[in-house]
């Protein structure tokens, strides 16, 4: 249940996206938001694993590269169906294990190649022009960046984070995040930053604690008790969490496209169900958002 409820939790970036940009403020401040309640709760526990700095230094450029790559992702759920881009975000296991290969030659397992391929179809149908203008690839394509993003993030988080606990990954990553976005942030006019209505400001609390802080820590505490099989399949359900928020907070008509792509994003999830879960290939059991 805890997996489940934060999973839940994780689908909802959409609702709190969608909602920051259409009051103006701009798509890279949305993401430092998001990461920024986390970084300022769990940042002193860096100070108490100073002395593994080497992974620290890791998680933080890995925080990097995901709070920019997210970027992407908000900027297109501004035009975009949600349901689209979340099917495009399920891509980040095919990213983690091309990258895995490339860079800690991590070669992936048969169930995870034939995942990805799955994964691959289903952004390719989500994608078609069926689903979106052809005038919309381009943000089809930013949006990219933020499971490519993600996926390097696993493989930093597998092969070197494994030494320190799990809270100090999330610190490092998070803080990471801030440090990324922070240049940016700090160029920009006050009024890219701040929503118009003093009432959005609770968008800013939601995406912080409700899709970040609070549902890291229930899934970091409960994805280990039930193993990496049974978190991926109670997991999934982030997915029709994103679609929900598509039809009932914005008013869109799933097409059928979406729903095969949809389909399956979730066989693939299902498939990779082994006891054998050592490699970064397993990632398809990591959420999106941890």
């Amino acid at each position: 249940m805890g997996v489940f409820f934060a999973s839940i939790c994780f689908g909802l970036v959409p609702y709190f996206s969608r909602g920051l940009t259409e009051q103006g403020v701009a798509p890279y401040a949305v993401a430092f938001y998001r990461y920024i309640v986390a970084a300022v709760v769990l940042c002193p526990l860096l100070f108490t694993h100073r002395k593994a700095w080497r992974e620290i230094v890791w998680g933080l450029s890995a925080g990097a590269v995901m709070g920019l790559g997210w970027i992407g992702y908000v900027t297109a759920l501004k035009t975009l169906p949600a349901s689209t881009v979340g099917v495009l975000y399920m891509t980040y296991p095919v990213f983690t294990i091309v990258i895995a290969r490339a860079l800690f030659a991590d070669a992936p397992t048969r169930r995870a190649s034939i995942a990805s391929g799955l994964i691959v179809l289903a952004a390719i149908i989500a994608g078609s022009p069926a689903s979106v203008p052809i005038e919309q690839l381009p943000l089809l394509v930013m949006s990219l960046a933020a499971p490519c993003g993600f996926g390097f993030g696993i493989c930093v988080l597998v092969h070197k984070l494994s030494r320190i606990a799990p809270l100090a990954r999330i610190a490092s990553v998070s803080v990471g995040s801030i440090l990324g976005l922070a240049p940016l942030v700090l160029r920009s006019d006050i009024a890219e930053l701040l929503p118009g209505n003093r009432s959005d400001w609770l968008l800013i609390v939601g995406i912080g604690l409700i899709t970040a802080l609070v549902p890291q820590l229930i899934y970091t505490v409960c994805s280990p008790v039930i193993g990496t099989s049974r978190t991926a399949v109670v997991g999934s359900v982030e997915l029709p969490t994103m679609f929900a928020v598509g039809i009932f907070a914005f008013g869109e008509a799933i097409t059928s496209p979406q729903a095969i792509a949809c389909a399956l994003v979730l066989g693939a999830i299902a498939i990779t169900r082994s006891r054998k879960t050592r490699t970064v290939p397993t990632v398809l059991a990591k959420s999106p958002n941890q």
